[in-house]
């Protein structure tokens, strides 16, 4: 779990995006002395400005040190850390929508880069928000938003202490939680039924579900693979499942 107040987060589309999320207080804007005018530059700096975010020119060499070698694109900001989402709160929020709720559910994602990515197809795909957990997982850190291209900014996350015990809660407000994992007597796909009030619960990138959490599942779901490879990256897998549910819910 964090425990600083603030952190910095890096890259132009990551920074905009926090900048009209609102999330999370904007501290201070640095920007690359040397860094070309470009309409993306223009318009963070104007949003900036337009939230009175203070501005600040440095050397590339400072905002290297700053993002800790990360690629920055010549803009970085320090800002409060990443608004997590209370359980509860998602609960209240999805009894008051009214399409049925699409909960992702990540059992210890490792890796920053692949929790950036699945945020970015969870935005995109309209979920309900995501369930992490507090331990031995990845965290939505400055490198996981970069990943996300900014979509961390609006996506909704929860981290929880124990996952199974929240995803036995999503069954009580009437979840069906499938679990995406190639075992024999898993569902295709596209022939399970994935439109109404659903968890997905999708695994780690080398382990996959973790016992209890595929045994507190529903039902299982694959994806059919017609090559050497026996699995595919978890990102990729999760926006495929995410899309056949949108595909059967239609326009919802």
């Amino acid at each position: 779990m964090q425990t600083t107040p603030e952190e910095t987060i890096y890259g132009r589309q990551p920074v905009h995006e926090a900048l009209l999320a609102r999330r999370r207080r904007i501290l201070g804007l640095y920007v690359k002395q040397t860094a070309k005018t470009s309409p993306d530059m223009d318009r963070l700096l104007r949003q900036a400005a337009a939230e009175k975010v203070p501005v600040r020119l440095m050397e590339d060499r400072d905002l290297m040190r700053m993002t800790e070698g990360g690629h920055h694109q010549g803009v970085a900001a320090r800002v409060t850390r990443y608004p997590y989402v209370p359980f509860e709160d998602l609960l209240r929020d999805m009894k008051a929508a009214g399409a049925p709720p699409l909960v992702l559910i990540l059992d210890h994602i490792q890796d920053p880069q692949n929790l950036g990515s699945i945020l970015r197809t969870a935005e995109a795909a309209g979920v309900s928000g995501v369930l992490i957990p507090a331990d031995r997982a990845a965290a939505v850190t400055p490198a996981a938003a970069r990943a996300s291209a900014g979509a961390a900014e609006h996506v909704r996350v929860c981290e929880v202490t124990n996952l199974v015990r929240a995803m036995k809660t999503l069954k009580e407000e009437d979840l069906w939680i499938a679990g995406l994992e190639s075992l024999p007597g898993a569902k295709p796909y596209t022939e399970a039924d994935l439109k109404g009030p659903l968890g997905l619960a999708v695994g780690s990138e080398g382990d996959g579900l973790g016992r209890l959490v595929r045994e507190t599942c529903d039902f299982l779901i694959s994806l059919p693979l017609h090559g050497r490879i026996g699995s595919l990256n978890a990102g990729v897998a999760c926006a495929i499942a995410l899309y056949e549910v949108r595909r059967q819910r239609g326009r919802t």
